[in-house]
């Protein structure tokens, strides 16, 4: 249950098998529990539960050595495109593989499968976030190989996402310039719970009302340790930041992983 629109992790949940051209199964359907009737000590319950199955994830990807990052924001921000480029340009430096979060259609995932990355959707019906029960059920199909890096691209949503621990070694923020530089702080727990920000579709910043420091200081101000990146996932701009990024992030030990300051300085 999200705290913060009471949409259920009962939700109805459908995994789609990507690796192969198998018929999707859906698992069955189960009570939507209104916001009305929850309470504090539900709320609790509900992440709680959430946090143990994500720290049975976080577990499975240390022990397998896996890198698995949390790709969050609104729709449209351009999460797909930015992966649809990595797992071209890096096709052959590191094995990747991805979780697809949506609530309805196959059209993400198709996406990623057509570069030759094994992908598993989960579609979560009137669901609006992932959860670590699902990313599990998502792993057990995907069969990431050890040392791998495995992206979750959570459902598109500045809000709820924030909530919940998926087992991931950290969240990233996606921010493009054609939604306005204040969203960090209209939504400051997104912000807040990333460890890098990545600020999309620099190509058109000649078009739209954006500015790159009002939007670094709207997000420190919310997250002073936050990392900042600007590419352009159509033209290229700025991936090599986000690679080498990448890299310093797989090379580290697993216990040890923690953010670290590469990458474009903007601020």
């Amino acid at each position: 249950m999200c705290t913060t629109c009471g949409c259920s992790d009962d939700a109805p949940l459908r995994l789609t098998r990507m690796l192969d051209r198998s018929a999707p199964h859906e698992h069955a359907p189960h009570r939507h529990v209104p916001q009305s009737t929850q309470t504090k000590r539900l709320e609790q319950d509900i992440l709680g539960r959430n946090d143990r199955s994500a720290a049975t994830n976080r577990s499975r990807f240390a022990g397998q050595g896996i890198l698995a990052l949390n790709l969050l924001s609104s729709p449209g921000s351009g999460k797909t495109s930015l992966l649809e480029r990595t797992l071209t340009d890096r096709a052959r430096t590191w094995p990747m593989s991805v979780i697809e979060g949506d609530q309805h259609t196959l059209n993400d995932a198709r996406r990623i499968r057509a570069t030759g990355a094994a992908a598993v959707q989960l579609n979560t019906g009137a669901g609006c976030h992932l959860e670590a029960e699902m990313v599990g059920q998502a792993l057990d199909e995907l069969q990431a190989p050890p040392h791998s890096i495995v992206f979750i691209e959570n459902v598109g949503n500045l809000v709820c996402p924030a909530l919940f621990d998926l087992g991931e070694h950290c969240k990233v923020v996606l921010l493009s310039v054609t939604e306005g530089d204040d969203k960090p702080l209209k939504y400051p727990h997104m912000f807040r719970a990333a460890s890098l920000m990545i600020i999309n579709k620099t190509d058109l910043l000649p078009y739209v009302d954006f500015s790159i420091q009002a939007c670094v200081a709207a997000a420190r101000q919310v997250n002073p340790q936050i990392q900042v990146m600007q590419v352009s996932a159509k033209t290229g701009e700025g991936f090599e930041d986000w690679y080498q990024w990448l890299d310093a992030q797989r090379s580290r030990p697993a216990p040890d992983r923690a953010p670290l300051r590469i990458g474009r300085r903007v601020a």
